[in-house]
Parts: C-alpha cells; structure tokens; sequence
C-alpha cells in the first residue's frame, strides 16, 4: 500500500482547547456545535440526519468509513453534518454492497474531515464540558482568525434550523390507494420515518415546516406527524400552533424528537438545552406502561421539562431514559396524541421500539 504524507488539521473549540489531527485531503474550515455519537454503525445514516444539520460529528467508533457507502442507505439527499472528527479514517472499504468509497462520497458533497484525533481524549472533554461551538481547520488558517470568526457563529441555544432541512414544495410518500392518510409536517423528516409509514399502509403527504393547520388538512387525513429535526425548538411558532390546532381539533397526533418538543410547547411545558445530548443507537429507555426496557436509537440536544409535565394534568410521561431520567415519552389524557424523544424508525440499529408506528395507526383506528 502507497505511503501517503496527509496536511496537518486542528478542531478548535470556542473554549480554546485545541485537538491536533490529519485532514482526509478536503481543504477548508467548518463552524458548528461539537457533539458525538456512540453508535458503532449507521456512519452514513448519521452524515445525512437533517437533525444533524451545523453540528461538527465526533465518531466515537475507531473505524470510520471501512464498509464504505450504499445509495440506498440516507436519511436525506445530501450530508447534513457540518464537519466529521474521527480517529480512524478508511480510505480503503470492504463490502459487497457499496457504491463506492466514503472519501469520494466526501469529496463530492466537500465535506470538511479531520481524522487522527485523539477521540476518546475528545468526547471525555465534551462530557466533562459540555456541547459547544467549534471549528475543524485543514488549510493552515492562523488560530487568531480562526478565533475571532468562531466567536461570530451562532449559538444552538434559540437558533432556527428547520428552515434550513424542510422540503419548500410538499410531497406525497408511498402508494395513493393505501387505508389511511397522513399529513406530515417537515422539520428535517428522515427518510426511514416515511418508510415506517408506508409500510404499515399509510400515504404520506410531507408539508413545509412553515405549513399551517389548514393547509395539512386540507388533504383530509387520518392523522397529523410532526418529524425530527435540528435546532431549538422554540423558535418554531408556526410548527407550535399547528400543534396546538390539531389538538383543537381532536385528531390523532403523533411526534418524534423535534416534533415531541413542539408537542410539550404547545401545552405550555418548558424544554432546554442539554449539557450533551443524547446521540446514539444504544439508549436505554424504560417505557413506564409496560415495564419493559427498550434500547433506543436517539438524536437530540434539547429536552422538555420533567417537572412541568409531572404537574401537567393532560399529559403523562410514558417512556424515561434510564441513563439520566430525561423524558423520552409523553401523551395526553384527553386527546389522541402521544410522542417520543427518540427514533423507532432506528435504520441501522435496535427495533425495539418500531412498535410505536403501530400503535399511531392504532390511535387512527381507533
């Protein structure tokens, strides 16, 4: 195998901590919000999760890029991460499925990858620090500058990213003669989503985040979805009221992450910004009703207020992650309408909360 000789890469975060590394050969800078994810597969799931949108990915796995890319495998059309921080990147790939290489895929998209970073050095840094703002440097751009420019980028607390992921035309997904109707509002929908839906004989029509109540209804629907997607859920007043007018209006409702966030604001209750986030296919969640554990695949670095909602008298929390007693799931005593903090659409990753799909056409039957 040739010998190589890589350019020198830092990732500078706003504290001023520096990282060293190598970069993958894409010249360039990259802002976002440093976060890490503790799955062991699903690389290119990752890369293309609108929740991920300005969001500098640190892989905890070594290897990076060793089963290269598939067409099939993307959670949108394009790479939605800012930047990658791996330890191990593989130039080379070895799979039988693949379409090619995750360096060409890189190249194409010009997404900005330092690898030979100290990772386990890094995540332990984040955990102890927290997720903030930093910058991924291949072309030697002096660290004052660097400095001044990541001090100028936003930060995720109260910054309105759905805009940036959502589709501006609606849609349709899956067979137009299916049993039931779904109006989906987008505020970074994953792929897989639509697929679960389709599967379990729904059609889809997928709306703008900026869609009204009567636009979703006026394709005369089953049930209403609010999707994941990135940023602070606050911002999102257009997403809030439609929430709000879908409960008005007694549909069946039902919300993942982001829109699991906008669900609780729509009541009133309260979310902030975690310290890390969760991110990973390997989240333990119990759900409250059942009893039973579920291993869970999750995405999100906002959460609603615990405390509030205990006191809510409409809603109820049916499902905790066990790791630190977040709320990872809700519904309401009064309407049909419940939702989660984590991905049952997991594509790769656990099932076993895929049951969750079932039980929305359930509420619809019902």
């Amino acid at each position: 195998m040739k010998y190589t000789t890589r350019q020198k890469a830092i990732l500078l975060l706003s504290d001023g901590t520096i990282f060293h590394g190598k970069s993958i050969g894409i010249s360039g800078t990259t802002f976002g919000e440093v976060c890490f994810n503790t799955g062991m597969t699903g690389y290119q799931e990752i890369f293309t999760d609108p929740s991920y949108f300005g969001q500098l990915m640190v892989a905890t796995n070594a290897h990076i890029g060793n089963y290269g890319v598939n067409d099939s495998e993307v959670e949108s059309q394009s790479i939605k991460i800012a930047g990658l921080v791996c330890k191990n990147f593989s130039f080379n790939y070895s799979r039988e499925g693949a379409s090619g290489s995750l360096e060409d895929y890189f190249i194409k998209q010009n997404l900005i990858c330092i690898s030979d970073v100290d990772t386990r050095a890094l995540v332990s840094y984040i955990r102890d620090n927290g997720a903030m703002n930093a910058v991924i440097c291949t072309d030697e751009t002096p660290i004052e500058e660097l400095k001044a420019s990541l001090a100028k980028v936003p930060d995720m607390k109260g910054l309105e990213l759905a805009s940036k992921v959502s589709t501006t035309e609606p849609y349709f997904f899956g067979d137009e003669n299916a049993t039931y109707k779904i109006s989906a509002l987008d505020l970074g929908i994953k792929t897989n989503i639509l697929r679960n839906l389709a599967k379990r004989d729904c059609y889809i029509k997928v709306f703008p985040y900026d869609s009204s109540y009567q636009d979703l209804a006026a394709f005369n629907p089953n049930g209403y979805f609010l999707s994941n997607g990135p940023g602070d859920p606050e911002p999102l007043s257009g997403a809030i009221q439609v929430a709000k007018e879908i409960l008005e209006n007694n549909k069946p409702l039902f919300g993942i992450c982001l829109g699991h966030q906008v669900i609780g604001l729509a009541n009133g209750i309260s979310t902030y910004k975690m310290f890390n986030g969760h991110r990973g296919i390997n989240h333990p969640v119990k759900n409250i009703i059942t009893g039973k554990g579920e291993i869970t695949s999750q995405n999100h670095g906002f959460a609603v207020n615990k405390e509030e909602l205990d006191n809510h008298p409409d809603l109820e929390i049916t499902h905790l992650h066990l790791n630190d007693g977040t709320v990872a799931g809700m519904r309401m005593r009064n309407k049909n309408c419940f939702s989660v903090q984590y991905h049952p659409e997991a594509s790769p990753g656990p099932h076993d909360s895929s049951y969750l799909f079932d039980q929305f056409i359930e509420n619809i039957k019902g």
